[in-house]
């Protein structure tokens, strides 16, 4: 399946990322970044670190719902998936982050 980041800038000038996979689907969102460089860093960050089981910190939303957060070395959040309907879901979605996140392009939407 084919996966790529899209970076883009919102209408408040910060910018973001996404990790998407062809049918548009969100894998991993990130935070707003003040400057297109730190969103950059960003994605470095995610490409180096997605391929590390004890990056994945598994949750539940307070509706029950499991998500995913990715975290770098320092313990920071650097991206975080949608809510899936089970927690099988949730690691099918780990699983696809981890096998292709790290190769994957940039589609620069700024």
């Amino acid at each position: 399946m084919a996966v790529w980041f899209e970076l883009n800038k919102s209408s408040n000038g910060q910018f973001n990322f996404a990790l998407k996979t062809e049918n548009d689907h969100v894998l991993v969102r990130s935070e707003q970044y003040e400057s297109k460089a730190s969103a950059q860093s960003g994605i470095a960050s995610i490409q180096a670190n997605c391929v590390l089981d004890a990056r994945y910190e598994k949750k539940l939303a307070s509706d029950g719902k499991p998500f995913f957060n990715l975290k770098a070395a320092n313990h920071q959040i650097i991206g975080t998936s949608p809510m899936y309907g089970s927690e099988q879901a949730r690691d099918d979605g780990i699983a696809l982050v981890k096998a292709s996140g790290a190769g994957t392009t940039v589609k620069d939407n700024t």
